[in-house]
Formats: structure tokens, sequence, C-alpha cells
């Protein structure tokens, strides 16, 4: 690329992201709004109920373990309707809709956020690993909002809000099954942006980078799992890498009440997006170099839970990933 179309893409997306800024619109209030998160017993789908029911919203939750939700409702501390329902089962998400609809007479904002996270070597990943991935976060999206439209669309009113990931946008190695859901989820959601504009309908795509929820105790890796837990967990950890999950919330949640149509969360995450929008090559071939020199090699197909592998118990270990241990407990992840 020459020095002057590297300068002139640099300038166009400060030009955009100025222009950006300028068209912000302003927050409406949220106070009485039906809010239905899925995945919302745990993680940054709990932080999200939390910072809802603080803006006085009603708030509904689902997810596939029943005490979990029940925890979840407990910390919630708010008059919560908590569904078990599995978002990759079709007739279950339609029980899920009519449900919320049927207890508050309406439902105003739709949050999918359900997902689950492999990590390890493209060796140790099996077809079922993609299709798990792509049934919770693509077709989990899909059911969702294909279920509540009608009724969104009836009202001429209310807000999609689809949760994807900076993994969206740049496919980090060691976890392409996550990555290729969520690039399925990230069309859907800007096509669907796209054919709602004008109906009073709204969708929001969310990419969010890293964020200390404690996740990593229960994300499935694969391959060499102590070497692979051990650097996604100080990546979703150290402060350097990753967001506060409250924070990430608060910054969805005004997201929302702003009517934005696309969100990037955290600086790493929009560095590495901008720098891909301007040389998506080189960001390829740095990846590629990433991947060889410092990522583990494996080809094991087992498959192991964060807190079950032997690096995560490690005093010093225990040390750097304080942050995270901490937003475990308070987001329901341990």
């Amino acid at each position: 690329m020459s020095r002057k179309a590297m300068w002139m893409g640099a300038g166009a997306t400060g030009a955009a992201l100025a222009l950006a800024t300028v068209l912000r619109r302003k927050e409406c209030d949220l106070a009485s709004e039906v809010v239905l998160i899925t995945g919302g017993s745990r993680g940054l789908g709990l932080a999200l109920a939390k910072e809802f029911a603080a803006r006085g919203c009603r708030v509904a939750i689902c997810a596939r373990d029943r005490q979990e939700l029940a925890t979840a409702a407990d910390r919630i501390g708010h008059d919560v309707a908590a569904y078990v329902c599995d978002v990759a089962n079709q007739d279950e998400v339609d029980t899920l809709i009519e449900a919320t609809i049927s207890r508050f007479g309406k439902l105003d904002i739709l949050v999918n956020n359900a997902g689950e996270i492999q990590v390890g070597p493209i060796q140790s990943m099996t077809v079922d690993d993609f299709r798990s991935a792509m049934d919770i976060m693509y077709w989990g999206c899909v059911y969702t909002s294909l279920a509540l439209l009608p009724h969104l669309l009836e009202r001429h009113s209310g807000r999609i809000v689809n949760i994807t990931s900076i993994g969206a946008k740049v496919a980090v190695p060691h976890l392409i099954p996550y990555a290729a859901a969520k690039f399925a989820a990230y069309g859907f959601s800007q096509g669907l942006h796209a054919e709602l504009a004008g109906t009073g309908v709204g969708v929001t795509t969310v990419a969010p980078g890293l964020m200390r929820t404690g996740s990593y105790l229960n994300a499935k890796f694969k391959g060499d799992v102590e070497r692979e837990a051990l650097w996604f967990s100080l990546g979703a950890t150290l402060p350097a890498t990753s967001i506060d999950a409250g924070v990430a919330a608060r910054q969805i949640v005004k997201a929302v009440a702003r009517g934005d149509a696309d969100v990037t969360l955290s600086l790493p995450a929009k560095a590495l997006a901008l720098f891909h929008g301007v040389f998506p090559g080189a960001t390829a071939d740095i990846l590629a170099w990433v991947n060889r020199t410092m990522l583990p090699a494996g080809s094991d197909q087992r498959t192991v839970r964060g807190h079950e592998t032997a690096v995560l118990q490690r005093p010093a270990m225990k040390a750097l990933t304080t942050l995270g241990r901490r937003a475990a407990q308070q987001l329901n992840e341990i």
C-alpha cells in the first residue's frame, strides 16, 4: 500500500468517526421498558440485566440452568422474570417470546447475548464445535429476532440488540468456531438494521473486545489445554487487554438508549478494528505470525473447562487473575 493511500484511508476513517460523533443522538428514557436478555444468568448478560434494571426497566432473562437463573434473579434485586430456555431450540424460543409478552403485556428490547466460547487450534476442533457455536450464537439470534419481529412491527417501536464480538470483525486464531458464528451474527444484525430502517424498530450491533466477566472459568479449552487457558485467561483479565463488565454494560445500555447502530467496546478492540479496516492484509499477516510463534500447538479434542485446568490453580495465576475471579464472583460465573 502506498503512503498516499494509507493517509487517505486514515483520513477517511477519522472523518467517519467525527461524523458519527456529531450525529450521535440523545439518550431516551428507558424507564418501564420491557427487556429480555438471553444468556442473562451470568457474565455480561447478568451485568446488562442489572444495568437495565437500574434504569427502571422491567427485566426478563433466560438461560439453560434453572439454579443459575434463580441466583441471578436474586442478584438483580428487581422484579425479574426468569425462564429456562435453550436459544438453539426454536420451539423453546417461540415459547419464551410468548411467555414474556404474556407476562408484561409487551416486549420492547431484545438483547441477544447468549453464547459460548471454544479456545484451541483448528486441529483440535470438530464439526460439532462449529455446529454448537452456530446453533447458539447465530441461530439463537435468528430465532429470537424472527419470533419477536411481528410484535415489534405491529407496534412500530422497539429494538433488537445483538451482542457479537470484535471476533466478528477480525478472526483471531484459536477461536475459529466462535469467530465464525459471531461473523454470521454480525452479518445478520447489520442486514436486519438496514431492512428495518423507517419501521420504528431499531437494531444495535455490539462488538465487544475481551471483558472481565470471569467467563474464562467456564470457557471450553482444547488442544494444549493448560497453555490455552493461560493465554486466554490473562487476556480476559488483565486491565490492559480487557474492559470491566460493568463499564461495558453501561456503554451498551447507553448505546441502546441513543439508538446507535454499531458499537465497538474497549480501546484495544477499537484499535484492532481500525487497523484491520485500513490494513486488512497486514492484520492477517500479523495474526498468522502470532499463531506460529506465540500460540500453543495441539490436537487433543478433549474439552476442559477453565476452572478444571491446573494452571488456573497456581498461586501466581490466581494473583494475576484477581480481577477476573472477582468478576466471576459478582457475575455468577463460579
